[in-house]
């Protein structure tokens, strides 16, 4: 009888006439074809080579169930079989229960209940060939990202967010799915949720989902009304900021027509000492419109104390920004400039704390926005 070396490789035993005649098993594949650079110069991040052939014949082992060793058992008795090894390592979820299963009963089984048995096979099909049809998607997305979740198949999890963040997300359906984000730790799906309620938020409060949340889930339902009254105190404050802006523009815009009336002179106002043309070409400062009948009108009334005339006020209070903005009263040509800057001197502190504020504003908001932009409306409220 011949006798036959062995080698241990771990615990194995392997004959030396064997170990010739195999050849060693293949590592993990690596697709070097696809490693490097692409056409237009940018890394690749790796793409499938598997053909369609390849996931066809996944599919079938699937469909047709050749030597399956576990079956699944579904809601109203309905059975799926499939094979334990791919289970396994497509979702570590099902290797812990397929571990269980083997311990007590001689044929594998695990039980799937409470989704339709369509969307389990569904599910099952996508373990196989990471494949799955759209009109499956669309009618089963909802279990299969709690299957997703609950058996930790990432790939699936993130392709069911995706396709209702693109579209299957709808104003019927977006509190369902809001809950169910924050059961399957989906922070993603569960903002762009919160988003859509927030905007939709008299259509959303109609829907069966909202009402059944009520009851079932108050806390969350006082959760997201207190979430619409904080947006819509921020909607407020930023129209509040823009308008602000606006009018912080329009002072300024009225500084620089000021300047511009009193030193240059403008269409029919303008210094003494210079003579206005015919057919002038229009004026670059929208203002001027409005602050030329202000002006004429400050000329003329009778109660130009501050307080006796509503417009009289305005163009005193114009004056002393003016003058605030000034940097040399000395040559400045527009009336009262120097009276104002000897007049601040002797204001009380609130009134000075005040004007310095409105005077920061209004340069804040120049740096910021650039080339002020107004509009005819808001010209014509300095008349108002």
């Amino acid at each position: 009888m011949c006798k036959v070396d062995t080698i241990h490789e771990g615990s194995a035993p392997v004959s030396k006439e064997v170990s010739r005649t195999i050849p060693p098993w293949p590592g993990p594949v690596t697709n070097n074809f696809h490693k490097g650079l692409s056409i237009d110069g940018s890394p690749q991040r790796g793409y499938s080579c598997v053909s369609t052939a390849t996931k066809d014949s996944w599919e079938r082992l699937f469909d047709e169930g050749y030597r399956a060793d576990v079956s699944v058992d579904t809601d109203d008795g309905g059975i799926i079989y499939a094979h334990a090894n791919i289970l396994g390592m497509a979702s570590p979820a099902m290797k812990g229960l397929l571990k269980q299963s083997s311990r007590f009963r001689r044929q594998r089984s695990i039980s799937i209940l409470g989704v339709p048995h369509d969307a389990v096979r569904v599910f099952i099909r996508f373990l196989y060939s990471s494949c799955y049809e759209k009109r499956e998607m669309e009618e089963f997305v909802v279990h299969l990202l709690v299957l997703s979740h609950v058996y930790l198949v990432p790939q699936l999890k993130q392709e069911c967010e995706k396709k209702l963040e693109h579209g299957l997300l709808t104003t019927e359906n977006v509190v369902d799915i809001f809950q169910l984000a924050l059961l399957c730790d989906a922070p993603r799906l569960s903002l762009i949720c919160h988003r859509m309620i927030l905007k939709n938020f008299k259509t959303v409060c109609t829907t069966t989902g909202w009402k059944v949340m009520k009851k079932s889930h108050p806390a969350l339902e006082k959760e997201l009304v207190e979430s619409m009254i904080e947006e819509d105190n921020r909607q407020k404050e930023r129209i509040k900021k823009v308008n602000e802006r606006k009018i912080y523009l329009l002072l300024y815009e009225a500084m620089e027509a000021l300047v511009h009336i009193y030193k240059d002179g403008c269409q029919t106002i303008g210094p003494s000492d210079k003579d206005f043309k015919e057919n002038q070409a229009p004026c670059k400062y929208v203002a001027c419109k409005g602050l030329e009948l202000l002006v004429r009108h400050f000329a003329g009334c009778k109660l130009r104390v501050p307080g006796g005339c509503i417009h009289c006020k305005r163009m005193w209070q114009l004056l002393e920004l003016h003058s605030r903005l000034c940097a040399n009263s000395h040559t400045c040509r527009v009336p009262l400039c120097r009276n104002f800057k000897e007049r601040i001197k002797k204001q009380s502190k609130k009134d000075e704390i005040r004007w310095k504020m409105l005077v920061k504003k209004i340069l804040t908001t120049k740096r910021i926005t650039g080339a002020p932009f107004i509009s005819s409306a808001m010209v014509s409220s300095l008349w108002q």
